[in-house]
């Protein structure tokens, strides 16, 4: 099997809500535009009315998935003792 290298990105700590938020949005807003664009039209051969679908999905899934990741990690999450 080939060995292909690993792709690493570095930067800072600060920024990781934002972007594990933005790749989190990114694929729940496709799966979901996916699923309801086949319940509710079918399967079609028109590849554009999906990527309207999802970038519709995806304005409203980040900004949501960020104001819920903030809720979560600060306000229930900080009030739970792990160990």
């Amino acid at each position: 099997m080939a060995n292909f290298p690993t792709i690493r990105i570095r930067t800072r700590r600060k920024y990781y809500r934002l972007i594990f938020t933005g790749l989190m949005a990114m694929m729940m807003s496709l799966i979901i535009s996916t699923v309801l664009l086949l319940i509710k039209v079918g399967y079609i051969d028109g590849f554009t009315e999906l990527m309207h679908s999802w970038g519709l999905a995806f304005i409203v899934a980040w900004p949501s998935a960020y104001f819920c990741a903030y809720m979560v990690q600060e306000h229930i999450l900080s009030r739970i003792e792990f160990y």
